[in-house]
């Protein structure tokens, strides 16, 4: 393919694309496939001859776009949202198109400095403490990850490397393994399985803390772990606080867990992946309240803030606590600037040494939409969520099971864990609607996020009068076999 076709095929995949997000709402949001229904369709090897685009296109549509899930589908409400938007999709395009791997600053200026201020520019939208903000002459600063589950092994690790320095220049006599085999870290036990994988890899144990009424890891229990475990000689050193739990949309209490992290020296990371955007709104900043006590603070952008997949959002207020862990300096990766203070290698604050030009995509998205458009479709989102739970409430053979703050409203039918179970396969089996479940206090109940980006009250009504269809057909199921039982 040389540049003239490129330009010509470039214009009939942005149709195409274009076509597949107008027309979304026609295609089945889960596919109609089994497992393994994709081998057949293809050939068992690459081909040796070049083929046309007009046959890879013909393909994607009848072998890609049936095994599809339509993340992007106004009847989507699984999960939580991922962001899709036009200026973020051009933005990947010029990425592919620059193609540099951004492992420093000199692999490519531009790629390293914009990610800078572009962290710089999202942190003061969320308000963040200025200690997290590299400005020109910062401690702390931004990084872009690739997910929120690295972000949290990157904090762990970076912690873990803190204490265990800081023990053995205590007492040089103490070795990595004797330090390793007693540290605890801690999070709450509605935190995300990525906390408990990070403490997997890192090698040391973690400690779920078990949360209160509202879902919510309060001062008392943590205490209450760390008191006990520093007396059986382990060494606490590092908590994670959820904001938004993937569950219900919990939140652990920053303002109370955040000052034991102080006093007792644990590093406290911030684990707000899908909650995050909604602290650009005004009304919605104090659920990050508490952050000042944090030493690491992450957020997904590519969840709900229109910034396409992956864009993790990860900010320090020390950076020296992750290039401290993680700066190895072969010859082949230095220059000239590596050491002048005025600029940083992000390969030192993250797992990979290869990066993409993620920036881009915060830049296109972040002055097309502006801060005031970002914020309204935050908020229209949240509106969206609090009709549909107006509408569970109004049907009393239902229960809304978990307060509803932002996105995402959890209900269930009033009974057994069965009777939900039943219900979801219902829901899901008939391919209308797309929804997951989670588990709260050992009861099965229905997650609903509002997801997509062109999602409206219409679309929420209408999977909530499908819901209500299959809860009938349910309940009589139901009733049906409890007087079979009884006869």
């Amino acid at each position: 393919m040389n540049a003239s076709e490129f330009r010509r095929r470039g214009k009939e995949m942005v149709d195409y694309v274009a076509d597949y997000l107008e027309g979304i709402e026609g295609r089945q949001v889960f596919p109609d496939v089994d497992p393994g229904y994709l081998r057949p369709l293809i050939p068992t090897t690459a081909p040796q001859e070049p083929e046309t685009f007009e046959a890879i296109i013909e393909d994607v549509e009848k072998i890609i776009m049936p095994g599809v899930t339509h993340w992007h589908s106004p009847y989507f409400f699984a999960y939580f949202p991922t962001a899709s938007s036009y200026p973020a999709m051009l933005a990947d395009m010029l990425c592919g198109a620059i193609g540099c791997i951004g492992f420093s600053w000199a692999a490519s200026p531009a790629c390293t400095e914009l990610e800078t201020v572009m962290m710089d520019w999202l942190g003061k939208m969320l308000q963040l403490p200025e200690a997290f903000l590299a400005g020109e002459a910062g401690e702390g600063g931004g990084v872009i990850q690739g997910t929120a589950s690295e972000a949290t092994l990157v904090a762990l690790l970076a912690a873990r490397t803190k204490v265990t320095r800081r023990l053995q220049a205590a007492s040089p006599e103490l070795t990595q393994a004797a330090i390793m085999e007693k540290l605890v870290a801690y999070a709450s036990d509605q935190a995300h399985s990525s906390v408990e994988k990070a403490g997997l890899i890192g090698g040391v144990r973690l400690k779920a803390i078990p949360s209160d009424g509202k879902f919510a890891m309060r001062a008392s229990a943590l205490q209450e772990a760390l008191e006990r475990d520093k007396a059986a000689g382990l060494i606490p050193f590092f908590v994670v606080a959820t904001l938004g739990t993937t569950s219900c949309c919990s939140f652990d209490n920053l303002l109370e867990v955040g000052p034991i992290c102080h006093e007792e020296g644990l590093w406290l990371h911030v684990d707000a992946a899908y909650a995050g955007s909604a602290f650009i709104c005004p009304e919605f900043r104090h659920l990050l309240n508490g952050v000042e006590f944090a030493d690491s603070f992450n957020f997904n952008p590519h969840k709900w803030l229109l910034v396409n997949f992956d864009c993790s959002a990860m900010w320090v207020k020390k950076r020296t606590d992750l290039t401290g862990a993680f700066r190895l300096d072969p010859v082949y990766l230095r220059h000239s600037h590596q050491d002048s203070g005025l600029i940083t290698d992000y390969r030192h604050w993250q797992l990979p040494l290869g990066r993409r030009f993620r920036s881009l995509k915060m830049w296109f998205v972040f002055r097309m939409y502006g801060v005031k458009g970002l914020q309204a479709y935050i908020r229209k989102h949240v509106q969206l969520s609090h009709a549909f739970e107006a509408l569970v409430r109004q049907d009393t053979r239902f229960e809304i099971c978990a307060e509803v703050i932002l996105g995402l409203v959890c209900f269930r039918l009033k009974g057994s864990n069965k009777l939900n179970e039943a219900l979801l396969e219902s829901i899901n089996s008939a391919k209308k609607i797309h929804l997951v479940p989670c588990s709260l206090r050992d009861r099965f109940v229905l997650r609903f996020a509002i997801c997509s980006r062109t999602v409206e009250l219409a679309h929420v009504q209408l999977a909530w009068e499908h819901i209500q269809e299959m809860a009938a057909t349910v309940l009589r199921a139901q009733g049906e076999e409890k007087a079979e039982i009884k006869n």
